[in-house]
């Protein structure tokens, strides 16, 4: 059986920036935020931090930044992958060295084997191999085109360095098997706030979540309001919340959660080009709705 990372709401944190540089000062603010809000884990350099463009100095300073300030409350967890197996390994190895507690490798893209799982499995297996600490797979086709089979999961979760999966698949009977078939070989956390509670149901661990970048403390309950066995209240919370998960998605991540963020107060900045603002009617809808949940 493998350590468990943690279990709860782990936030894919934002990356703020200013005249084009990271805003660490504002940075830090949002991790004290999220640490006192009870958030489990913090997730930097992922998709919702615009890792894809990123320099390779800014993700170590970010991960640098964020292990000093976390300074060992929840767990750090580093987003190290590319569809470049020795540049995915160096990132890796180098947050290894950095503090990082774990790594959220992401599927690569572009460039895969789509017949064959062979390259996949070298891929996260090259990987494994050479860095000390835990990986959590992360399975998002929708955003890479590449798609984690259950069968290839099963596979690397036979790694003792794989640790766990984050699965926003959106496909629960994909997840499902994942979870029978890999047992205490492999966690489970969602990738979709819109599915936690459905896969805390079938044994997920948690949640890596955009939401909590706005709603710390709401998707930190809705996990530990299930593990404590107030099942009805977290299920009640999750749809509660769920015209506001939608919202957060009706573009593409992190362009509506940094506009939900600078609408209350948190100075995040634009995204990086080539994400683009939000069309005004889905920033009108969006205010309303953190005007609805108080938080504007």
């Amino acid at each position: 059986m493998k350590e468990i990372l943690f279990t709860g709401s782990g936030v894919a944190i934002v990356t703020p920036f200013h005249a084009g540089a990271v805003n660490f000062p504002a940075f830090g603010r949002l991790i004290d935020r999220q640490i006192d809000g009870g958030t489990d884990a913090i997730i930097v350099c992922g998709t919702t931090g615009e890792s894809a463009t990123l320099t390779p100095a800014e993700r170590n300073e970010i991960i640098r930044f964020t292990v000093e300030r976390v300074n060992g409350r929840v767990p750090v967890i580093a987003g190290t992958g590319t569809n470049n197996t020795l540049h995915a390994l160096e990132y890796s190895k180098t947050a290894c060295r950095i503090g990082a507690d774990a790594l959220l490798v992401v599927t690569p893209y572009y460039n895969y084997n789509k017949s064959l799982d062979s390259g996949l499995l070298a891929h996260f297996r090259t990987i494994a191999d050479n860095v000390d600490k835990p990986i959590i797979l992360y399975n998002v086709p929708s955003r890479t085109g590449c798609n984690l089979l259950p069968a290839t999961i099963e596979k690397l979760a036979e790694h003792p360095n794989i640790a766990a999966v984050k699965e926003a698949s959106g496909n629960i009977s994909h997840i499902a098997q994942v979870i029978q078939t890999c047992g205490d070989q492999l966690d489970v956390y969602s990738g979709n706030d819109d599915q936690i509670v459905p896969l805390l149901a079938l044994g997920a661990k948690g949640v890596i979540s955009v939401l909590s970048n706005v709603m710390p403390r709401q998707t930190h309950d809705i996990c530990q309001l299930f593990f404590d066995g107030k099942i009805e209240q977290s299920r009640q919370l999750q749809l509660e919340l769920l015209e506001l998960i939608n919202a957060l998605f009706s573009d593409v991540n992190p362009i509506p959660v940094k506009q939900a963020m600078n609408l209350m107060g948190y100075r995040c900045g634009s995204c990086r080009l080539p994400l683009d603002e939000m069309q005004p009617q889905a920033r009108q809808h969006l205010e309303e709705l953190l005007r609805r949940h108080k938080l504007v």
